[in-house]
């Protein structure tokens, strides 16, 4: 299973730097995108036919979903354009959210049913689509938002934990994850953060020692913040390995060989 970081700024898209958008793969089958905030579909555009794709949404912040009007245009107007619906996850109101901020006339919304077969999550239902069993997590941010626990071909577990405070769920959805996929938005210094929003870099370190994850990456970081102090503090609590992704990155996720 691959991972390819499309975007991974938090809450804001930053200087050359998109809101959150991650495509995952299985080898021999077509991709997925996770999140498709301001920026990703033009990255997209760099590794996948558009047209290809199923998304799924782990919530209905814009920086999360609202490239989803431009992959919209794509698939109905580009030279060659979608023959079939693809499949689009996401909270209950996804059609509406997302129909609304695709409309061109305001207090309107589009009709995404030509181009999506929208469905809604339901907590911890799995889904399969290409290749890939999907469990989604309802976690902690409002409005509604959910974790997702990705299991691929050869048994290999990528969890992302989607925008979260701390509890107990995300835990859970990232146990024994062989890579963990983390929001750090900042740090844990004390008047930074509003209380169960997101993840400092402390939080991040903890829930990930907590699942006894075999690597850890953290994204979201919001472009204010200082990424080397959140890194560094989230090395303080988790011992494995550790990253901070980057727009551009692409990881293998596999299962350690024994």
């Amino acid at each position: 299973m691959r991972l390819t970081v499309l975007g991974c700024s938090g809450s804001v898209n930053g200087p050359g730097a998109p809101c959150s958008g991650y495509l995952v793969q299985a080898d021999g089958h077509p991709p997925v995108l996770i999140d498709c905030g301001h920026g990703v579909f033009g990255e997209l555009q760099q590794h996948a036919d558009p047209n290809q794709v199923a998304v799924l949404l782990s919530h209905l912040h814009a920086d999360h979903c609202m490239d989803l009007p431009a992959m919209l245009v794509w698939r109905r107007w580009a030279p060659t354009p979608a023959t079939e619906r693809s499949l689009l996850y996401g909270p209950e109101g996804t059609a509406l959210r997302v129909g609304a901020g695709a409309s061109e006339y305001p207090g309107e919304v589009d009709d995404l049913s030509d181009t999506y077969d929208v469905r809604e999550w339901v907590d911890r239902e799995a889904v399969e689509i290409h290749g890939l069993h999907i469990e989604p997590y309802k976690v902690n941010h409002p409005p509604s938002t959910f974790g997702l626990r990705i299991v691929g071909p050869d048994g290999e577990v990528l969890a992302y934990s989607g925008d979260t405070g701390v509890c107990e769920e995300v835990v859970d959805l990232a146990r024994d994850a062989d890579l963990f996929l983390c929001e750090a938005s900042w740090t844990h210094e004390p008047g930074v953060r509003p209380e169960g929003l997101h993840l400092s870099g402390v939080e991040a370190g903890q829930v990930a020692a907590r699942a006894s994850v075999r690597s850890l990456a953290l994204t979201h970081v919001v472009p204010w913040a200082d990424s080397a102090a959140i890194l560094d503090e989230a090395s303080g609590e988790y011992a494995g390995p550790l990253q901070l992704v980057h727009q551009g990155q692409v990881i293998e996720v596999r299962k350690p060989v024994a």
